[in-house]
């Protein structure tokens, strides 16, 4: 079963084995990119999963229990904060989308608490969860608490070893957490993990990180953070009376991204920028600057740009930000770059950890690694007085430790 899982992200393999692994071209949502390159066996339990998801996106029960915890447990809708000393350093109107003041830190818990309560839905008894910086785990272990469901998280060793903190509030918070010491040991093998244990046990739910995977995940994540583009359109209206001319997010899966872009992709007069880690450089191999400099293949069950050898195997990817270090990239973005509707930029160590240290001493707001990327991307922008919304996606509290051993 493993093998098979893992033959998904090798071309080869998929020729080889095109009588096992068919893609289903209905579930295509973005162009060429996206739908699902899966084994026989999983048909069923992706089947039953869209078919429950579609049911709750209509459901106004479930809906308004999802907004009643929005509201009440996360504490949104989070601010769109005039980060007024950024702009008058940068010459531009910048604006932080204030992520990082929901409940755990971060955006991720916006997709855990509506994908933990469709597994309620659903009957499941126990959810499991891939991780890279942490946030996701955190917010998959909180909402699984929360809602009575047993957890279980996978992390790459270095990532828990970087992410120590994350790692005990995982666990103080009822969860088993599996570190994976196999391949690079960051967030491509944690996801790895999570899929080969979901392949064994198929009866318990999935809580998908980003807006990567087999449909319905792509979708299904995008709709639960789709909140974030949703208020950030409202509430720039009420401060500038205008759309944004720029919004701007750092990429990894894309999670964080597209919540802020789904609001935005309708205004032909904004600008969507997705900031990709650069890591020691783009000519090294200490990067994850996927969009950038990859093509398009098939990685965990479904088809976008890739960063691949020339056998269609992953390559091994880079990245200080630990949520960042992904070689793929959601299928939506694909179809934006493809299609020349947004802008893909990379931002290497050096500038985030600058915009790491330089927003925390200009606002007196620490940001996460991958939060710095975006906002290093905003700090090189020119002084043209424009309005800039920036996905403040995770607090910097969990990279602190990090950052000062690198200092000393």
């Amino acid at each position: 079963m493993k093998q098979k899982f893992m033959n998904l992200e090798n071309k080869k393999s998929e020729n080889k084995e095109k009588k096992q692994i068919k893609e289903d071209e209905l579930l295509i949502r973005y162009g060429e990119f996206g739908g699902r390159y899966l084994p026989p066996e999983f048909e069923e339990v992706f089947n039953i999963l869209t078919q429950e998801f579609e049911k709750v996106k209509n459901d106004s029960e479930f809906l308004e229990e999802l907004r009643v915890l929005f509201n009440d447990y996360v504490g949104r809708p989070s601010p769109l904060y005039f980060a007024k000393n950024l702009s008058k350093k940068c010459g531009n109107r910048i604006y932080f989308k204030r992520e990082d003041l929901n409940h755990t830190g971060a955006h991720k818990i916006n997709n855990t608490l509506g994908q933990v309560l469709l597994a309620k839905r659903m009957g499941k008894k126990k959810v499991i969860a891939e991780t890279g910086a942490g946030q996701h785990g955190v917010a998959t272990a909180t909402a699984a608490t929360l809602l009575g469901l047993e957890c279980e998280i996978f992390m790459g060793k270095i990532d828990a070893e970087k992410q120590s903190n994350n790692v005990y509030r995982m666990k103080l918070l009822g969860s088993k957490v599996n570190v994976i010491e196999q391949g690079t040991k960051s967030l491509k093998d944690a996801v790895d993990a999570a899929l080969e244990h979901f392949a064994k046990n198929p009866e318990t739910f999935y809580v998908l990180g980003s807006v990567v995977g087999p449909q319905p995940y792509p979708e299904m994540v995008r709709f639960f953070q789709s909140v974030i583009g949703q208020e950030a359109k409202e509430q720039i209206l009420k401060k500038e009376n205008k759309m944004p001319d720029y919004c701007i997010a750092c990429i990894g899966g894309g999670s964080n991204a597209i919540g802020l872009f789904s609001g935005f992709l309708d205004s032909p007069n904004t600008k969507l920028i997705g900031v990709e880690p650069a890591g020691k450089g783009l000519k090294t191999t200490m990067h994850a600057a996927t969009l950038t400099l990859g093509s398009p293949g098939i990685i965990h069950g479904f088809k976008t740009y890739l960063l691949q050898d020339k056998n269609g195997d992953p390559l091994p990817v880079y990245s200080i930000a630990s949520g960042l270090d992904y070689p793929g990239v959601g299928p939506e973005f694909a179809q934006l770059k493809k299609t020349n509707k947004s802008e893909f930029v990379t931002v290497d160590d050096k500038e985030a950890l600058n915009a790491f240290k330089k927003i925390s001493l200009i606002e007196g707001i620490i940001p996460a690694l991958e939060t710095s990327h975006a906002l290093a991307h905003v700090m090189k922008m020119p002084a043209k007085d424009k309005v800039i919304i920036v996905n403040f996606s995770g607090r910097g509290d969990k990279d602190v430790e990090f950052v000062s051993k690198l200092a000393d």
